[in-house]
Order: C-alpha cells, then structure tokens, then sequence
C-alpha cells in the first residue's frame, strides 16, 4: 500500500491543498496548491457559494497534478473559541500486549465525564502512557495489566466543524479527520530539542494571528490576535493611494520588514488609483511596513506573556508573510534571541504558508500509529493512476466524517 494523505487549509487570504506521500519514513510531495479565498472571513465560512468554488478549484489544481480526484482530506478549520483541557483515564486488563484498541479505550475512557454540551471534541492528544513498569511515550506492544493516560481534549464550537465538512461534502470529498491549524504547525516545525522545551508558535495569517503555547510539544494554550498581513497591505495602499493588489506585491517582492536594512536607492515605480505614475523608494515603504510589524509582533510579545509566566525557549514563527525580505530580523528584535523563522522543510514545499496544512498531515499518521492503523486516502485503483497519469480520474465518492481516534 501507499501511504498517501491531503490536507486542505481554509484561510481567509488563500485555500491551501498538500498531498504528501510517506515512504521509507519520509514524507514527499506529490502536489501542492494555492488559489485565492472568497467567502470566508477570519478563517469562517460567510459565502457557502463562494467558498464552494474557490476550495473546488484548488481541489481542481492538486488533482490536476496527480491526475485523478481527491475523495477524502483532512481539513483545518478555524480555532476561535477552542478550548484545551487536561484530562487522565485508565484501564485495566488481562496481562498482554498493549495494543491500538487498548490505547483508544484509554482515550475514550480519559473523556468520559467531559460535558460538551455547545462544543464538539475535535481531537485527543496524548502527553504520555503509563504502563506496569512506568511512564512511556508509545506503549504498543509493551505486556501490562493497566494502561493509563494524561492527554490534551481540544474542543470547539460545532459551527466551526459542520460549515467547513459541508462545503466539503458538497464538492465530493469527504473530510477523514478534523484539527486546528496550531495543532500541525508544531509537527511542521518542531525539532528532537523542541519535545523536552516549552516553546510557542506564531502563526501571522492575512487577517489574523495564531499564538499557541507548547509544553514539550504538546499544545497547550492558544489565544489570536486581530491583526495580520493584511494591515500591512493597507498601510502600503493607504499611504500611496493604491488598489491593494498592487500594495500587495510591493510587499512581497520590494519592501524589507525593517528600514535599518533597506536603500533610499532602490526605486519602485508603480500606478496609483488616479493611474498616475509614482515612485516609491524601498525606505519609506520599509519604515511603513516595519511600523505595522512593529505593532503586530509587540502584541503577540504581550500575548505570549499572557498565556505563561514563563519565557518559551523558542519562538517559531511562520506565515506567509515570513518569506518577507528581512523578517528574522525584527522578530529577534521585538520578540528576542530565541525568535526563529520556521521553515517548512520539504522539497518542493518552502513557502511557510504551507506549514499548518502539511503538519497536520504529520499529525494525522501519529494518530494512525498509535491505533496501530495502516491507512492510505486513495485507493488501490487510484494509486495505479499515480503509476499511470494518463488514465481518467475517478469518480468522486462522497463518505460520513470518520473520528480516527475512536474507530470507524
């Protein structure tokens, strides 16, 4: 079997979908698209319609590369109001080998007494087992009588799960699995010295900002803050009356995210809304970008501060917008030493607003491997295709929500 898995990430700024392979323990890219989001605000769905046709066609464009249709992802929803909870369970049986049923007993068991009346459970993440002879991070396999657990219960509002599974149900690809966008970006970026650390993550999106807090690579405290790349985009468009598309590439592809690094010499022409010719010089439209940077990353220094007592050995920091010319730089500034640019490192994969949607394919198998699970997201007949691209696409088949933790 190949091991084949996709994740579509719904933004505010752009519809993201990665399919990866795993092989010989490695993950490959076999497509990867992006296409520009309407219908959809701070990560919600406002326009079913809208939405409809912008996640179809980036659907459209993976399944182009792969050559036949994708039936099943996982998919990123929005993480307004979730709630991250502590809880512990433990179960006894006949001495034997522990194994996936007796891992998802525990995990059932560990959220039995949990009320959720407005909210959905969206997935459980375990922080450790302890069996007979002690703690242990994967106890499959090891002979006990008892099996317990602490684990993280993450828990949303059910309008974020239902709106996104039906536009998805709508378009014929039926949603395996559920997670927050916080949730991958740790399994994106992490590194072995990042598990025995506290860390945190900054997500700077178009409209708004992810900032989770981890406790040796377990998620535990996350909070947003209003403001993203898309301020940036404005200010730009403000300050030298342009359309904001135009606003836009100036930031991506002239200005530096600080003035100390930037020329009074390099000169940008440009129209603006009266169609007259301007120029702008790669300085003064630092000193703005660097001004709104400045405001956005002094929030998320207070949120973090917020969020813990204490100071995170590492700050990872991703987003598209960290592409941008000179951006380690003032984050070492405002947020300090320990502030990195987390890289996607994938090949064919570098653009960092790919982050959430490929670690939470990373996240999905450790899910699947802890149930002692073999699962792949196509089909025999479909992996042939991948053999042979010539052959026609499939037909879509529309299937129920599947919640991996607690069977089928």
């Amino acid at each position: 079997m190949r091991h084949i898995y996709t994740c579509v990430d719904i933004g505010s700024d752009t519809i993201k979908v990665v399919t990866c392979e795993l092989y010989r323990g490695r993950y490959n890219l076999l497509a990867a698209s992006c296409v520009p989001a309407k219908g959809i605000k701070k990560g919600l769905i406002t326009d079913v319609s809208e939405a409809k046709e912008c996640i179809h066609l980036a659907f459209s464009k993976a399944e182009a590369m792969l050559g036949f249709k994708l039936n099943k992802a996982i998919a990123i929803i929005p993480s307004y109001y979730s709630d991250f909870k502590m809880i512990k369970g433990s179960v006894k049986f006949p001495s034997h080998k522990v194994t996936g049923d007796d891992v998802v007993s525990v995990l059932q068991e560990s959220m039995k007494n949990e009320e959720l009346a407005t909210k959905e459970m969206l997935t459980i993440i375990p922080i450790d087992f302890t069996i007979d002879e002690g703690y242990i991070k994967d106890p499959l396999g090891k002979e006990s009588t008892t099996l317990a657990t602490r684990a993280v219960m993450v828990s949303t509002p059910k309008k974020n799960i239902y709106s996104v599974i039906g536009v998805l149900s709508s378009i014929g690809v039926e949603t395996v699995d559920i997670s927050l966008g916080c949730i991958g970006d740790i399994y994106a970026l992490k590194n072995e010295e990042v598990e025995d650390d506290l860390c945190a993550v900054v997500n700077i999106g178009y409209e708004k900002t992810e900032v989770s807090l981890y406790n040796k690579g377990i998620i535990v405290k996350h909070n947003v803050v209003n403001m993203g790349s898309k301020n940036v985009d404005h200010d730009i468009a403000y300050m030298y009356k342009l359309d904001l598309d135009t606003a836009r590439l100036l930031k991506e592809t002239f200005a530096s995210a600080t003035r100390n690094s930037a020329s009074l010499n390099e000169i940008k022409e440009v129209k603006n809304k009266l169609n007259e010719e301007i120029k702008i010089n790669q300085y003064e439209v630092s000193e703005i970008v660097g001004s709104r940077l400045d405001e956005l990353l002094t929030s998320v220094k207070q949120e973090l501060n917020d969020l813990s007592q204490h100071s995170p050995k590492y700050i990872f920091v991703t987003g598209g917008i960290t592409n941008m010319l000179n951006f380690a730089q003032i984050c070492r500034e405002k947020l300090g030493k320990c502030a990195i640019i987390g890289n996607v490192n994938l090949i064919g994969l570098r653009n960092n607003k790919f982050s959430s949607a490929f670690g939470n394919i990373i996240y999905f198998v450790s899910k699947l491997r802890l149930k002692g699970k073999n699962y792949s997201m196509i089909s025999s007949e479909e992996m042939e295709t991948l053999a042979t691209p010539k052959k026609n696409n499939q037909d879509s088949v529309l299937g129920k929500f599947v919640e991996y933790f607690f069977g089928e």
